[in-house]
Protein backbone atom coordinates (compact mmCIF):
# COMPACT_ATOMS: atom_id res chain seq x y z
CA UNK A 1 0.00 0.00 0.00
CA UNK A 2 2.71 2.54 1.13
CA UNK A 3 5.01 1.34 -1.80
CA UNK A 4 1.93 3.22 -4.10
CA UNK A 5 2.15 6.12 -2.60
CA UNK A 6 5.59 6.15 -2.23
CA UNK A 7 5.77 6.13 -6.04
CA UNK A 8 3.28 8.75 -6.52
CA UNK A 9 2.15 11.74 -4.00
CA UNK A 10 -1.28 11.56 -3.86
CA UNK A 11 -3.24 14.99 -4.18
CA UNK A 12 -6.00 14.28 -1.29
CA UNK A 13 -3.09 14.15 1.18
CA UNK A 14 -2.08 17.58 3.67
CA UNK A 15 0.69 18.92 2.02
CA UNK A 16 1.02 16.38 -1.16
CA UNK A 17 5.01 17.64 -1.94
CA UNK A 18 4.37 21.14 -3.03
CA UNK A 19 8.04 22.81 -3.32
CA UNK A 20 7.08 26.66 -2.81
CA UNK A 21 5.03 26.09 0.35
CA UNK A 22 4.98 25.17 4.21
CA UNK A 23 6.48 22.12 4.90
CA UNK A 24 4.83 19.08 6.41
CA UNK A 25 4.72 19.77 10.26
CA UNK A 26 7.03 17.12 11.35
CA UNK A 27 10.67 15.62 11.97
CA UNK A 28 11.46 11.99 10.84
CA UNK A 29 14.07 9.49 11.16
CA UNK A 30 15.42 6.85 9.32
CA UNK A 31 16.31 3.39 9.78
CA UNK A 32 19.80 3.45 8.98
CA UNK A 33 23.64 4.36 8.23
CA UNK A 34 22.33 5.62 4.40
CA UNK A 35 18.74 6.29 3.29
CA UNK A 36 17.23 3.34 1.24
CA UNK A 37 15.81 4.17 -1.81
CA UNK A 38 12.13 3.94 -0.39
CA UNK A 39 13.36 6.30 2.47
CA UNK A 40 14.36 8.96 -0.53
CA UNK A 41 11.07 8.49 -2.16
CA UNK A 42 9.19 8.60 0.88
CA UNK A 43 10.89 11.97 2.24
CA UNK A 44 10.94 13.53 -1.10
CA UNK A 45 6.98 13.47 -1.18
CA UNK A 46 6.36 13.70 1.89
CA UNK A 47 8.24 16.82 2.41
CA UNK A 48 9.05 16.94 6.02
CA UNK A 49 10.72 20.02 8.09
CA UNK A 50 13.75 18.16 8.80
CA UNK A 51 14.95 14.88 10.63
CA UNK A 52 16.36 13.40 13.61
CA UNK A 53 19.94 11.12 14.19
CA UNK A 54 19.94 8.20 16.75
CA UNK A 55 22.54 6.27 17.50
CA UNK A 56 21.43 3.30 14.51
CA UNK A 57 22.16 6.35 12.11
CA UNK A 58 25.75 7.51 13.26
CA UNK A 59 28.95 5.50 12.67
CA UNK A 60 31.58 7.63 11.43
CA UNK A 61 31.95 11.08 10.62
CA UNK A 62 32.52 10.53 7.51
CA UNK A 63 29.02 8.81 7.17
CA UNK A 64 27.16 11.20 9.36
CA UNK A 65 28.27 13.95 6.79
CA UNK A 66 27.18 11.63 3.61
CA UNK A 67 23.73 10.56 5.58
CA UNK A 68 22.78 14.48 6.41
CA UNK A 69 23.34 15.60 2.75
CA UNK A 70 21.22 12.57 1.30
CA UNK A 71 18.40 13.30 3.52
CA UNK A 72 18.77 16.95 2.31
CA UNK A 73 19.09 15.86 -0.92
CA UNK A 74 15.60 13.81 -0.82
CA UNK A 75 13.67 17.20 0.23
CA UNK A 76 15.46 19.46 -2.34
CA UNK A 77 16.55 21.86 0.52
CA UNK A 78 20.47 22.43 1.62
CA UNK A 79 19.14 24.13 4.50
CA UNK A 80 16.53 21.25 6.05
CA UNK A 81 17.21 20.83 9.91
CA UNK A 82 18.81 17.98 10.83
CA UNK A 83 18.58 17.74 14.52
CA UNK A 84 19.93 15.43 17.67
CA UNK A 85 19.58 14.67 20.88
CA UNK A 86 23.74 14.81 22.16
CA UNK A 87 23.14 16.30 25.48
CA UNK A 88 26.34 14.49 27.21
CA UNK A 89 26.75 11.69 29.75
CA UNK A 90 24.44 8.56 28.75
CA UNK A 91 22.44 10.56 26.14
CA UNK A 92 25.20 10.81 23.35
CA UNK A 93 24.14 9.58 19.82
CA UNK A 94 27.69 10.02 18.79
CA UNK A 95 30.05 8.47 20.79
CA UNK A 96 33.46 7.46 21.15
CA UNK A 97 35.78 6.43 19.37
CA UNK A 98 35.05 8.63 16.73
CA UNK A 99 33.53 11.53 18.61
CA UNK A 100 34.70 12.46 22.30
CA UNK A 101 33.01 12.20 25.24
CA UNK A 102 31.02 14.97 27.01
CA UNK A 103 29.93 15.12 30.44
CA UNK A 104 26.34 14.93 32.06
CA UNK A 105 24.70 18.28 32.43
CA UNK A 106 24.79 17.73 36.13
CA UNK A 107 28.59 17.87 36.43
CA UNK A 108 27.61 21.62 35.59
CA UNK A 109 25.59 21.95 38.31
CA UNK A 110 27.58 20.74 40.72
CA UNK A 111 30.39 22.96 39.63
CA UNK A 112 27.81 26.02 39.99
CA UNK A 113 27.05 24.66 43.58
CA UNK A 114 30.45 25.33 44.40
CA UNK A 115 31.34 28.48 41.79
CA UNK A 116 28.05 29.37 39.96
CA UNK A 117 30.46 31.59 37.60
CA UNK A 118 32.98 28.72 36.80
CA UNK A 119 29.83 26.44 36.19
CA UNK A 120 28.13 29.21 33.76
CA UNK A 121 31.51 29.36 31.93
CA UNK A 122 31.96 25.72 31.94
CA UNK A 123 28.80 24.81 30.75
CA UNK A 124 28.93 27.44 27.86
CA UNK A 125 32.54 26.20 26.69
CA UNK A 126 30.59 22.45 26.72
CA UNK A 127 27.83 23.77 24.65
CA UNK A 128 30.31 25.49 22.39
CA UNK A 129 32.48 22.28 21.45
CA UNK A 130 29.68 20.47 21.21
CA UNK A 131 27.85 22.70 18.83
CA UNK A 132 31.73 22.54 16.61
CA UNK A 133 31.35 18.72 16.94
CA UNK A 134 27.63 18.86 15.34
CA UNK A 135 28.13 21.41 12.69
CA UNK A 136 31.21 19.77 11.26
CA UNK A 137 28.45 16.65 10.47
CA UNK A 138 26.14 18.88 9.19
CA UNK A 139 23.83 18.57 12.40
CA UNK A 140 21.95 22.45 12.80
CA UNK A 141 19.70 21.43 15.99
CA UNK A 142 20.40 19.98 19.18
CA UNK A 143 17.75 18.75 21.19
CA UNK A 144 19.03 20.02 24.60
CA UNK A 145 19.62 21.25 27.51
CA UNK A 146 17.36 19.54 30.08
CA UNK A 147 15.67 22.33 31.52
CA UNK A 148 13.94 20.17 34.09
CA UNK A 149 14.17 19.80 38.00
CA UNK A 150 14.07 16.47 39.42
CA UNK A 151 12.87 15.50 42.68
CA UNK A 152 13.78 12.85 44.97
CA UNK A 153 12.46 9.45 44.68
CA UNK A 154 11.94 9.89 40.70
CA UNK A 155 12.23 7.58 38.19
CA UNK A 156 16.10 7.94 36.51
CA UNK A 157 15.34 8.55 33.07
CA UNK A 158 15.99 12.26 34.20
CA UNK A 159 18.63 11.70 36.96
CA UNK A 160 21.88 13.16 35.67
CA UNK A 161 20.78 14.79 32.39
CA UNK A 162 19.11 17.59 34.74
CA UNK A 163 21.82 20.34 35.86
CA UNK A 164 20.45 20.41 39.52
CA UNK A 165 17.39 20.50 41.70
CA UNK A 166 17.52 24.13 42.23
CA UNK A 167 15.12 25.59 39.49
CA UNK A 168 17.60 28.88 39.18
CA UNK A 169 20.78 26.94 38.65
CA UNK A 170 19.08 25.26 36.03
CA UNK A 171 17.72 28.11 34.62
CA UNK A 172 21.62 29.85 34.44
CA UNK A 173 23.41 26.68 32.80
CA UNK A 174 20.83 26.01 30.46
CA UNK A 175 20.86 29.27 28.99
CA UNK A 176 24.97 29.02 28.78
CA UNK A 177 24.20 25.94 27.52
CA UNK A 178 22.02 27.39 24.89
CA UNK A 179 24.23 30.51 24.14
CA UNK A 180 27.37 27.58 24.18
CA UNK A 181 25.33 25.98 20.99
CA UNK A 182 23.74 28.96 19.26
CA UNK A 183 28.06 30.61 19.28
CA UNK A 184 28.47 27.72 17.28
CA UNK A 185 25.97 27.58 14.51
CA UNK A 186 23.26 24.69 16.30
CA UNK A 187 20.31 26.07 17.55
CA UNK A 188 19.46 24.17 20.88
CA UNK A 189 16.16 22.22 21.90
CA UNK A 190 14.81 23.94 25.75
CA UNK A 191 12.79 20.45 27.58
CA UNK A 192 11.10 18.50 28.34
CA UNK A 193 8.24 21.65 28.74
CA UNK A 194 6.36 21.86 30.91
CA UNK A 195 8.47 19.60 33.50
CA UNK A 196 9.35 15.87 33.34
CA UNK A 197 11.25 15.88 36.33
CA UNK A 198 8.41 14.39 39.07
CA UNK A 199 7.75 12.05 36.65
CA UNK A 200 8.12 8.34 38.50
CA UNK A 201 8.09 6.48 35.50
CA UNK A 202 10.02 6.69 32.08
CA UNK A 203 7.77 7.86 29.50
CA UNK A 204 9.39 6.10 26.61
CA UNK A 205 7.69 2.87 28.20
CA UNK A 206 4.48 4.01 29.91
CA UNK A 207 2.67 7.34 30.51
CA UNK A 208 4.33 9.02 33.59
CA UNK A 209 1.40 10.90 35.76
CA UNK A 210 2.43 14.20 38.00
CA UNK A 211 0.19 14.94 41.24
CA UNK A 212 1.72 17.74 42.46
CA UNK A 213 -0.29 20.92 42.92
CA UNK A 214 0.00 23.75 40.46
CA UNK A 215 1.63 26.00 43.14
CA UNK A 216 4.37 23.82 43.15
CA UNK A 217 4.44 23.21 39.50
CA UNK A 218 4.96 26.90 38.98
CA UNK A 219 7.48 27.59 41.59
CA UNK A 220 9.69 24.81 40.58
CA UNK A 221 9.03 23.01 37.32
CA UNK A 222 7.99 25.53 35.13
CA UNK A 223 10.66 28.30 36.82
CA UNK A 224 13.33 27.51 34.36
CA UNK A 225 11.43 27.15 31.16
CA UNK A 226 9.33 30.62 32.24
CA UNK A 227 13.33 31.68 32.57
CA UNK A 228 14.17 30.31 29.12
CA UNK A 229 10.49 31.85 27.38
CA UNK A 230 12.98 33.35 24.97
CA UNK A 231 14.54 30.74 23.48
CA UNK A 232 13.40 29.56 19.92
CA UNK A 233 12.62 26.02 20.18
CA UNK A 234 10.96 23.67 22.63
CA UNK A 235 9.91 20.46 23.46
CA UNK A 236 6.65 18.81 25.07
CA UNK A 237 6.89 16.14 27.21
CA UNK A 238 4.09 13.32 27.25
CA UNK A 239 3.57 13.72 31.28
CA UNK A 240 -0.18 13.87 32.67
CA UNK A 241 -0.19 17.19 35.44
CA UNK A 242 -3.26 16.20 37.14
CA UNK A 243 -3.77 19.90 38.10
CA UNK A 244 -3.78 21.20 34.96
CA UNK A 245 -5.44 18.65 32.76
CA UNK A 246 -5.54 15.28 34.93
CA UNK A 247 -6.96 13.33 31.49
CA UNK A 248 -4.01 14.03 28.86
CA UNK A 249 -0.34 13.96 28.64
CA UNK A 250 0.83 17.69 27.71
CA UNK A 251 2.05 16.99 24.60
CA UNK A 252 -1.88 16.41 23.38
CA UNK A 253 -2.99 18.51 25.78
CA UNK A 254 -4.67 22.03 24.62
CA UNK A 255 -4.99 23.54 27.84
CA UNK A 256 -1.50 22.54 29.09
CA UNK A 257 0.21 24.21 25.74
CA UNK A 258 -2.58 27.20 25.87
CA UNK A 259 -2.66 27.98 29.72
CA UNK A 260 0.80 27.09 30.77
CA UNK A 261 3.36 26.65 28.30
CA UNK A 262 2.02 29.41 25.87
CA UNK A 263 0.37 31.27 29.02
CA UNK A 264 1.68 33.53 31.77
CA UNK A 265 2.81 30.29 34.03
CA UNK A 266 5.55 29.71 31.58
CA UNK A 267 5.08 32.01 27.91
CA UNK A 268 7.04 30.29 25.42
CA UNK A 269 6.79 32.12 22.59
CA UNK A 270 8.95 29.47 20.68
CA UNK A 271 8.46 26.45 17.91
CA UNK A 272 7.32 23.17 20.02
CA UNK A 273 8.25 20.03 18.82
CA UNK A 274 6.29 16.90 20.16
CA UNK A 275 8.79 14.74 21.78
CA UNK A 276 9.07 11.43 19.83
CA UNK A 277 5.21 10.40 18.87
CA UNK A 278 6.68 6.40 18.90
CA UNK A 279 7.24 6.61 22.81
CA UNK A 280 5.58 4.18 24.53
CA UNK A 281 3.30 6.81 27.05
CA UNK A 282 1.01 7.86 24.01
CA UNK A 283 -1.78 5.48 23.11
CA UNK A 284 -3.36 4.88 19.62
CA UNK A 285 -2.31 4.97 16.12
CA UNK A 286 0.54 6.93 14.90
CA UNK A 287 -1.62 9.02 13.27
CA UNK A 288 -4.39 9.18 15.61
CA UNK A 289 -1.16 10.72 18.17
CA UNK A 290 0.26 13.11 15.10
CA UNK A 291 -3.39 14.55 14.99
CA UNK A 292 -3.69 14.67 18.85
CA UNK A 293 -0.77 16.63 19.33
CA UNK A 294 -0.95 19.68 16.38
CA UNK A 295 -4.63 19.89 17.93
CA UNK A 296 -2.78 20.65 20.98
CA UNK A 297 -1.43 23.48 19.76
CA UNK A 298 2.39 22.13 18.87
CA UNK A 299 4.05 23.19 15.75
CA UNK A 300 6.25 20.31 14.85
CA UNK A 301 5.65 16.40 15.55
CA UNK A 302 8.78 14.17 16.00
CA UNK A 303 8.45 10.70 14.58
CA UNK A 304 12.12 9.18 15.49
CA UNK A 305 12.11 5.64 15.18
CA UNK A 306 11.83 5.13 11.22
CA UNK A 307 9.83 2.30 10.54
CA UNK A 308 8.17 3.23 6.92
CA UNK A 309 4.34 2.00 7.90
CA UNK A 310 4.46 4.68 11.24
CA UNK A 311 5.84 7.40 9.16
CA UNK A 312 3.66 7.05 6.19
CA UNK A 313 0.57 6.72 9.04
CA UNK A 314 2.01 9.80 10.59
CA UNK A 315 2.31 11.92 7.32
CA UNK A 316 -1.26 11.46 6.78
CA UNK A 317 -2.42 12.75 9.58
CA UNK A 318 -0.05 15.48 9.34
CA UNK A 319 -1.01 18.93 7.12
CA UNK A 320 1.49 21.73 6.22
CA UNK A 321 3.16 23.69 8.53
CA UNK A 322 0.62 26.42 10.55
CA UNK A 323 1.25 29.88 9.40
CA UNK A 324 2.26 30.59 12.97
CA UNK A 325 4.75 27.68 13.07
CA UNK A 326 6.50 28.93 9.74
CA UNK A 327 7.33 32.37 11.45
CA UNK A 328 8.44 30.58 14.46
CA UNK A 329 10.84 28.72 12.39
CA UNK A 330 12.11 31.29 10.48
CA UNK A 331 12.59 33.75 13.50
CA UNK A 332 14.43 30.68 15.18
CA UNK A 333 16.84 29.93 11.65
CA UNK A 334 17.34 33.84 11.55
CA UNK A 335 19.23 33.15 15.31
CA UNK A 336 21.43 30.39 13.29
CA UNK A 337 24.65 32.03 12.06
CA UNK A 338 27.89 30.53 10.98
CA UNK A 339 30.54 29.59 13.69
CA UNK A 340 33.05 32.31 14.81
CA UNK A 341 36.45 30.22 14.52
CA UNK A 342 37.74 29.04 17.85
CA UNK A 343 40.67 27.44 19.54
CA UNK A 344 39.15 24.26 20.41
CA UNK A 345 42.41 22.78 22.44
CA UNK A 346 42.28 25.90 24.28
CA UNK A 347 38.43 25.44 25.10
CA UNK A 348 39.01 21.78 25.92
CA UNK A 349 41.93 22.59 27.81
CA UNK A 350 39.87 25.24 29.95
CA UNK A 351 36.94 23.10 30.36
CA UNK A 352 39.29 20.72 31.93
CA UNK A 353 40.48 23.23 33.72
CA UNK A 354 37.27 24.10 35.33
CA UNK A 355 35.75 20.64 35.97
CA UNK A 356 38.94 19.05 36.84
CA UNK A 357 39.16 16.19 34.80
CA UNK A 358 40.92 14.93 31.37
CA UNK A 359 40.47 16.89 28.06
CA UNK A 360 37.44 16.05 25.90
Amino acid sequence: MWGVWLSVPDPALPNARNASGPHRAVVFGAAGTALTVDERAFFRDADPLGFILFRRNCDTPEQVRALVAEMRAAVGRADAPVLIDQEGGRVARMRPPHWPAFPPMRAFGDLAARDAAAGREAARINARLLALMLADCGVTVDCAPVCDVPVEGAHDIIGDRAFSGDPARVADLARATCEGLIAGGVLPVVKHLPGHGRAFTDSHAELPVVDAPRAALEATDFAPFRALADMPLGMVAHVVMKAIDPDRPASTSATVVRDVVRGAPIGFDGLLFSDDLSMGALAGGMRGRAEAVLAAGLDVVLHCNGVMEEMVAVAEGVPAMSGAAVRRWAKAEALREPAQPVDADDLRARLAELLGTPQV
